[in-house]
């Protein structure tokens, strides 16, 4: 009895569906091409998936207040636009460059919450408008045109953000560990510390919350903040990885973003989050993206599967959401 019950908790659990979709997904394309589990595909996927899971991973906890970022894929590719604009016009050195871009990153940040919080403006209009202006921003400064890069071996900021070593026949970046290091510190935040109590409560009841003295607005203007810097961060790893800088990276990317935090298990209304079940979404997503390019599927099938995936797990936590309310 006791043991069944285990299995009932762990079946409602948010995280229980996209553990399943990610397990039955690997051995579907495993089993039409091998070379999918070949250690230079696993290496080639885990590369970008980490830089797009550092943005999913911070939008986890805004989501989790309440309230969602449209601008991260703009800033994802505004901040190597300024980074790199800085360093070819000798203004400064690439690492002054990159810390630059992180605290314009963080004002757009404060900005977006500053808005949301204290105009009570839609977290939706408000990052929709900075997505515009952030994305125009990068178009004017460049002309269109990819920015020029040049090559950043030898620069410590290179090697702490993108070094690359072997581990076997397996190729590894240093921002893998990065992002281990954001998910294992974030999921600490959301579910063992106070802060964490404050962003669920902020995003189930901001009312509640506040009576019982939870400052919301602070808590969601810091989440704006970090929303933006992890988005930022992320482009700039980005354009180290690739020798590249383009204003129009990360077109969409604030969409797929947040389809990875929602099939995840994280309430798109607020009060429940999941940094586990971010981590399994954003590694659905990505492995299907690879994996129906090597069984060719035409990449651009590639919306048509997000959209079946998004809409099958809602009917699966609505399910099992209402299963575990009923006690069965």
């Amino acid at each position: 009895m006791e043991n069944h019950s285990l299995v009932q908790r762990l079946i409602a659990r948010p995280e229980f569906g996209p553990f399943v979709l990610l397990v039955v997904e690997i051995g579907v394309f495993w089993s039409f091409n091998h070379d999918f589990l070949s250690p230079q595909n696993i290496s080639n996927t885990l590369a970008f998936t980490v830089e797009l899971g550092l943005i999913a991973l911070a939008m986890t906890l805004l989501m989790t207040s309440g309230e969602f970022d449209l601008s991260v894929g703009s800033l994802f590719g505004f901040s190597p636009v300024l980074m790199w604009t800085l360093f070819n016009a000798g203004v400064t050195s690439l690492e002054m460059g990159f810390v630059v871009a992180l605290l314009v990153a963080a004002l757009i940040g404060l900005v977006n919450g500053w808005f949301v919080t204290q105009l009570k403006i839609p977290s939706f209009l408000v990052t929709l408008g900075m997505l515009l202006v952030v994305r125009g921003s990068a178009l004017f400064i460049t002309d269109g045109f990819p920015q020029r890069t040049w090559s950043a071996e030898g620069s410590w900021l290179a090697e702490a953000l993108v070094g690359d070593f072997f581990i076997g026949p397996f190729r590894i970046y240093m921002s893998l560990f990065w992002f281990i290091a954001a998910a294992i510190a974030l999921g600490y935040v959301l579910t063992q510390s106070r802060t964490g109590n404050w962003i669920q409560a902020a995003g189930g009841n901001p009312n509640a919350a506040r009576a019982r003295g939870v400052n919301v607005n602070r808590v969601k203007i810091g989440l704006f903040v970090l929303s933006s810097v992890m988005a930022s961060l992320a482009g700039v790893i980005s354009s180290l990885r690739t020798s590249a800088a383009n204003p129009n990276s990360g077109t969409g990317y604030e969409l797929e973003v947040i389809a990875m935090v929602v099939i995840g298990g994280t309430a798109l209304t607020g009060g429940r989050g999941t940094i586990i079940g971010s981590v399994l979404g954003i590694l659905i997503l990505r492995v299907m993206r690879n994996g129906i390019v090597l069984i060719g599927v035409p990449g651009l099938a590639y919306n048509i599967f997000i959209g079946a995936i998004i809409l099958g797990m809602m009917a699966l936590h609505s399910w099992l959401e209402r299963r575990h309310q009923a006690g069965t």
